[in-house]
């Protein structure tokens, strides 16, 4: 197995590409699973002195409901079994009369999320109020599992609202080992919560759903707005990614469209894939989707190198660079200049051809290669016998569910308008991002995201709910950010924060005071950090104030500049 160490550094970008559902092969489905369930670790752990988080945080349970809402139809036929939903905490820096901080661990297994404990957002906290801070798995994932298998019939339970219906009885009825003496329930004591993405989402609904149990709730990157055909995830890239970059993969897929979608080129399909070394796949739309992935890369670049996926940045240099970076393409010149004439773009031969060639290589090192067999078993989203799997190993198919059922967020390049070059191809469309939707769950219509944004979608507000995003975040187009909104006023009670040059959930991770220098963390980031300390830190106050009878006075007690800062 991996070394767990290196493993868990990597799941932050490994969780990200969860929430993204641009169509996946059926083979990436498949490694997907391999990839979570290498994620748990093996054998039982006590705590020791150790920098592995899987050592320093052993697992616990606490049993809940399996269905918390007996009238509610979707779920019949219902049921009064309960599972253990696991969690891990950290009491170090726990002083009488402190918060309880809560990583909602969102689509993943929440060992993945253990090292904000040690060093990110949730050790920050506790450090910083005296709190206990707890890492909450999501029922369905990692080893929180209601069910003893994900078929459709039984990932009925597997919906937004049974799981923050968990993070409410977790915070009524948990009793922390060692500290079985102390009443550290809700709403005895001030619960808040955290949450990235669709966990960022989670929590924001958390807090205005369930506001006598969680006093305050810290929504970063949160995706409060469910879009079925999500073609703006690329917006990101468009409008912060560098020029050339975008310039080029604009045009390429613009030469890819011209001839897989042009009727009177037809002819040229075949060549076109050849030439790209998928010669033998039988689906166009599969092969568009196969050449698609560089420029989706955004999403997983971090502050932090330990987090960081290079890919993005490899990938425009490779496609904006006019000196031939694969000498082994050389011999595909010709077909090159004859598929960018045929593509529409004859008069920019000579300045594409390198680009273009460049693109092909990234291609065959980074897709082509990967696959030493059947490239349609490689590549293909259409194998119906595979979706047909629902076995506990089948863990691909729980964020899928989710998103065919309630979330959307289908990536499109056909959703994109037509004034506008999409940087990824047409044939990319709502039929092909469906089809597991269609073929795993028998799911024949568009996801009901209006089960997800009648809590409030890109205007969802509410006291003590701190809204946080990343500039540069391909998810920001679905948050109260997205361009084109208007501005709020960032208050303590309502923080309203958007990290400079930031991506996705980059307030969450951090490291270790010894590994700090200078710009790093970037300054940004320690500011958007530094801030959340300080309005979490002013709500705590004014629990204590509720607490004691003198009511909440925050609107006028804090100042405003010295507890967000110049951000």
């Amino acid at each position: 197995m991996m070394g767990l160490g290196r493993l868990l550094a990597a799941t932050a970008c490994v969780a990200q590409l969860a929430s993204a559902f641009a169509p996946l092969s059926v083979r990436n489905l498949r490694l997907s699973s391999e990839s979570d369930l290498a994620l748990e670790p093996e054998g039982d752990f006590t705590i020791q002195e150790s920098t592995d988080p899987t050592l320093l945080y052993p697992a616990r349970t606490i049993k809940v409901p399996v269905d918390h809402f007996h009238n509610d139809t979707k779920y019949e036929p219902h049921t009064n079994e309960t599972f253990d939903l696991r969690y891990w905490f950290d009491a170090t820096y726990y002083k009488k009369g402190g918060p309880v901080i809560v990583i909602a661990a969102g689509e993943t297994s929440g060992v993945g999320r253990l090292q904000f404990l040690q060093k990110g957002i949730a050790y920050q906290l506790a450090k910083a109020t005296g709190g206990l801070s707890v890492v909450l798995e999501h029922r369905y994932y990692g080893k929180s599992l209601p069910t003893s298998d994900f078929s459709t019939k039984n990932l009925r339970f597997l919906t937004t609202d049974q799981a923050l219906a968990d993070t409410v009885y977790f915070a009524k009825n948990v009793k922390f080992a060692g500290l079985e003496h102390l009443d550290l329930t809700a709403p005895n004591t001030p619960y808040i919560a955290y949450g990235g993405s669709y966990a960022g989402a989670f929590v924001a609904f958390l807090r205005k759903l369930y506001p006598d149990v969680y006093w305050g709730a810290i929504s970063s990157s949160g995706v409060t707005e469910a879009i079925y055909d999500y073609w703006q995830y690329y917006e990101a890239a468009r409008i912060y990614g560098p020029k050339d970059c975008v310039t080029a993969t604009q045009k390429l897929t613009h030469v890819v469209d011209n001839i897989i979608l042009n009727k009177a080129n037809a002819k040229y399909v075949q060549k076109l894939k050849d030439t790209f070394g998928l010669g033998n796949l039988t689906h166009t739309d599969d092969f568009a989707n196969a050449i698609s992935y560089g420029i989706a890369g955004l999403q997983s670049t971090n502050w932090d190198p330990a987090l960081n996926d290079t890919s993005y940045g490899e990938y425009c240099n490779n496609v904006s660079s006019n000196a031939l970076l694969y000498p082994e393409t050389a011999r595909l010149e010709k077909d090159v200049q004859e598929l960018l004439t045929v593509g529409g773009y004859g008069k920019e031969v000579k300045t594409l051809t390198s680009q273009f060639l460049n693109y092909i290589g990234y291609v065959n090192v980074t897709r082509v290669q990967s696959c030493n067999g059947d490239q349609n078993a490689c590549f293909t989203s259409y194998d119906s016998a595979f979706y047909k799997k629902d076995d506990l190993k089948q863990t691909w198919r729980l964020w899928l569910y989710q998103v065919c059922d309630q979330w959307g967020f289908l990536q499109t390049g056909s959703g994109v308008p037509q004034n506008q070059l999409p940087l990824i191809s047409r044939a990319i469309d709502l039929n092909y991002s469906s089809i597991a939707c269609r073929e795993a769950f028998n799911m024949n219509k568009p996801s009901d995201v209006e089960s997800i944004n009648k809590y409030g979608g890109f205007g969802i507000s509410y006291p003590r709910l701190a809204i946080i995003d990343g500039e540069k975040d391909p998810w920001r187009a679905a948050t109260p950010h997205a361009i084109g909104l208007k501005t709020r006023k960032s208050t303590i009670r309502e923080p309203f924060i958007l990290i400079k040059d930031g991506v996705h959930h980059w307030d969450e991770n951090g490291v270790f005071p010894n590994e700090t220098a200078p710009n790093f963390p970037p300054k940004p980031v320690e500011e958007a950090q530094r801030a959340i300390k300080n309005f979490v830190q002013a709500w705590l106050q004014d629990f204590k104030k509720e607490k004691s009878g003198h009511g909440l006075e925050s609107a006028g007690v804090h100042d405003e500049q010295q507890v967000l800062g110049d951000l």
